[in-house]
């Protein structure tokens, strides 16, 4: 089978073709039985990325993931100040962090479609002594982020959107962050929580947030309180009722290792269970801080096994997939690896819990 690979230049809203490129897709003849290396976690480079920045000192992040949206995280990283080196042949960043502080006292930061980029940064310009703006491109400019604005001017920050309208561009007005109280819909976004989140631990005293109604993305919340822990921070939380993290803490400088990125690995155990193969990913162990993971919890319930192992999973298909009704709102970002592989089971596959991923 054949398909044409794309190479589009998006920067700016555009669309400009840049290249194609036929690619063959060769048909299994058996089932597979192996082992594959995925590329770096997207969530924990960009949250290991502000977190660097932060700590006291140099951070080396290694098997980090080079993307779009990594790209423009460093890249802003670097406009406000900080030393960020990276080297893609060896996929490690070098972040110096400056101890909480922002160097640059004002900043123009542009961060393309990169929605996570663009909620961490507006959450990390408040820490500074300046006035600082994030944009992006035209589809970026549609997507809301009045929530968090909110939650920062409850904080004593002035974060505004530009054009009035709750979107990007926004315009960050800070001169430092004491803390407090504030308030969000748990319905919304996991990333307005942990953006505030990752900031709070150099606040003086400390931030909370009362969570209105129940948490939707409590696992990528609790990717968030891992992966602070893993810096030396302290974070605690009332079943997401209530998040506290207190102030005049500080992240500790290390080296650090991404984990592989499980919704990527999702689409390997996918490939396990419809071909009843056996497949093993590599880096995604027991104390995986990534919810997506809990993807394989689903297959299992379609009827595959599964091997939980110290520093790996595997999956092992079935002979026949069984259909499911299912709520994929902790982790949706795997919904659509479970809708290809829907038609191949052998009774009617519901995916619910989606309505929070739109726009």
């Amino acid at each position: 089978t054949s398909f044409v690979a794309l190479t589009l230049d998006m920067t700016n809203g555009g669309h400009r073709l840049i290249s194609m490129a036929p690619i063959e897709i060769q048909p299994l003849h058996h089932p597979p039985d192996t082992s594959v290396a995925v590329p770096g976690s997207k969530s924990d480079t960009n949250r290991a990325l502000v977190i660097a920045a932060l700590a006291d000192g140099p951070t080396c992040l290694q098997k980090a993931l080079f993307s779009d949206d990594t790209r423009y995280m460093s890249e802003a990283l670097r406009r406000l100040g900080f030393a960020v080196e990276a080297n893609h042949t060896a996929r490690t960043f070098r972040v110096e962090g400056r101890n909480g502080r922002i160097p640059a006292d004002s900043g123009d930061l542009f961060v393309g479609n990169a929605g996570t980029a663009m909620r961490f940064l507006t959450a990390f310009a408040a820490l500074g002594n300046g006035r600082y703006r994030i944009d992006g491109v035209d589809r970026m400019r549609e997507r809301p982020i009045q929530p968090l604005l909110d939650g920062l001017s409850n904080l004593g920050v002035e974060a505004v959107s530009e054009q009035s309208n709750g979107c990007p561009p926004v315009v960050v007005s800070s001169s430092g962050l004491t803390g407090g109280h504030t308030r969000m819909a748990g319905h919304l976004s996991s990333q307005f929580f942990s953006a505030l989140m990752l900031i709070a631990p150099y606040t003086k005293d400390g931030v909370t947030i009362d969570v209105e109604g129940e948490m939707v993305s409590r696992l990528f919340l609790d990717m968030t309180v891992t992966v602070m822990g893993r810096f030396g921070v302290r974070v605690s939380h009332d079943n997401y009722q209530r998040i506290h993290i207190p102030g005049q803490q500080s992240y500790r400088a290390m080296t650090y290792h991404i984990e592989p990125d499980a919704s990527a690995a999702s689409y390997f155990f996918a490939a396990a269970a419809i071909t009843g193969g056996k497949i093993r990913v590599e880096g995604l162990g027991k104390e995986c801080a990534q919810g997506d993971l809990t993807f394989v919890d689903v297959l299992e319930k379609m009827g595959c096994r599964v091997n939980r192992e110290e520093h790996a999973t595997e999956v092992i298909g079935p002979e026949r997939l069984k259909g499911i009704d299912i709520d994929l709102s902790a982790i949706s970002d795997t919904a659509l690896t479970l809708a290809a592989i829907a038609p191949f089971a052998d009774g009617p596959v519901t995916i619910r819990g989606l309505a929070h991923t739109r726009g």
